[in-house]
């Protein structure tokens, strides 16, 4: 990923317009007000066959006291610090203002090439207007309009000019999906793993927007992790921004290997928890349990074999899911929480060789067979593993259409009895011999 570029700027100047167009996705949430983008947002963009990363950020303020802004304004910092190339956006109809100076400044001393994107150029009687901005000293402009898309090309050329040949490998890594109710700790959770600011955190309820994707390097396991937005009840969705959130939240968990379900210990499993669980699980994702803020809940001996069994009641039939505890803040068993995700997600990868399918599963077949139905006796002759994103069984009879869902349980009980598929969905389907 050495070929990134940054876009900078202040507030409402069309810089996540400007990312979705690069991206040719609608990745970034776009809004009339500002304020809307918050973390650093990442996407892949192609120009001339030269593939590069995209870095959105949010509206940098200077010496704001506002939390989110104050947050914000580290994030924009290290995106310049990674970025080869930053575009520094501005506005053609508001002219230059204090925020544009501030950002000027802290751009010289990035010693990176910086382009002058003057965005909002819609016709030509505004691009005599835009010479203004030649006053920053930072080179040449370009006047594009990030909403039609009009001289984005002649920028791309020069930006990518700027670049080193490498060649970007198509994203085969395993993915991560976190997900919970707002403020459980799902980017805390990031940060502490990656050992550093990675999103943003503040104690208040919706601060991710965005589905952040964020490469993991570290201890010998690599793979990719999607940070969500928190989902609530959709009653309680009250702005367009968090409705935007919600589509972007179940959209990363639609695209996940495995789903990292976060709950709050201190309220234990609410509706919204299992409402999210049975999405993952429709979905056929590898799920895992996390229950954060353990170190909150006043405990004894007892106490966390309790609240396992209590979840594992709410969410019956399938309750072969590993459930961790871990406490963000003091990085309790954070680390067993990944490799427990990974476990999940080989799991969801395996395949039974048909032969041991059937010498394993046969007998069991023979000594509990199939109830007979009207007179008529089921015999199962064969079985074998479907090829498939998730783990899918083709068990072949004389009569499937008389095989009833309890039996279809037992069956895929005694599967995960012999072979370890905890956290993997199992479909079952009998069918003609």
């Amino acid at each position: 990923m050495s070929n990134i570029i940054a876009i900078v700027g202040r507030p409402n100047v069309g810089k996540s317009t400007l990312f979705n167009r690069l991206t040719e996705s609608r990745k970034a949430i776009v809004d009339d007000f500002s304020g809307v983008t918050r973390d650093r947002h990442y996407g892949v963009a192609e120009w001339t066959h030269k593939q590069f990363t995209v870095i959105d950020t949010g509206g940098y303020v200077a010496n704001s006291e506002d939390l989110f802004e104050a947050a914000i304004r580290e994030q924009v910092v290290i995106a310049i610090e990674e970025a080869s190339v930053i575009l520094f956006m501005v506005d053609v109809i508001t002219g230059i203002t204090d925020l544009d100076d501030e950002i000027a400044q802290l751009l010289r001393r990035s010693k990176k090439p910086v382009f002058i994107v003057v965005n909002k150029v819609d016709n030509t009687s505004l691009e005599n207007d835009a010479a203004v901005f030649y006053g920053f000293g930072l080179g040449d402009i370009y006047s594009i309009s990030s909403m039609t898309g009009s001289g984005t090309g002649d920028l791309l050329d020069d930006v990518i000019s700027h670049f080193e040949d490498d060649v970007v490998e198509e994203n085969a890594l395993p993915k991560l999906t976190i997900v919970g109710r707002p403020n459980v700790g799902k980017s805390s959770l990031i940060n502490a793993l990656m050992g550093q600011d990675r999103n943003i955190v503040t104690p208040i309820a919706g601060t991710t927007r965005d589905s952040i994707h964020i490469h993991y390097n570290q201890f010998g396991h690599e793979f990719m992790f999607i940070d969500t937005a928190g989902l609530r009840k959709k009653t309680k969705v009250k702005e367009n921004i968090e409705f935007y959130s919600v589509m972007r939240t179940i959209k990363a968990l639609e695209e996940a290997d495995v789903v990292l379900l976060m709950i709050d210990a201190v309220d234990g499993l609410e509706s919204q928890d299992v409402n999210i669980f049975h999405l993952a699980e429709k979905n056929k994702k590898g799920i895992v349990i996390l229950v954060n803020k353990w170190d909150l809940v006043e405990k004894d001996h007892k106490t966390m074999k309790a609240f396992e069994e209590q979840i594992r009641v709410k969410l019956q039939p399938f309750t072969d899911i590993p459930i961790v505890f871990t406490s963000v803040l003091s990085k309790q068993r954070i680390f067993k929480a990944v490799e427990t995700a990974l476990e999940v997600f080989k799991n969801r990868g395996k395949k039974i060789p048909t032969s041991k399918l059937n010498d394993v599963m046969l007998p069991i077949i023979e000594k509990y067979p199939p109830p007979a139905l009207k007179g008529k006796y089921i015999k199962v002759k064969y079985v074998t593993q479907i090829n498939a994103t998730s783990p899918m069984f083709a068990f072949f009879c004389n009569l499937p259409q008389y095989i009833k869902e309890p039996y279809k349980r037992f069956i895929e009980n005694k599967l995960r009895e012999n072979f370890d598929f905890s956290g993997a969905p199992i479909q079952i389907y009998f069918r003609q011999k």
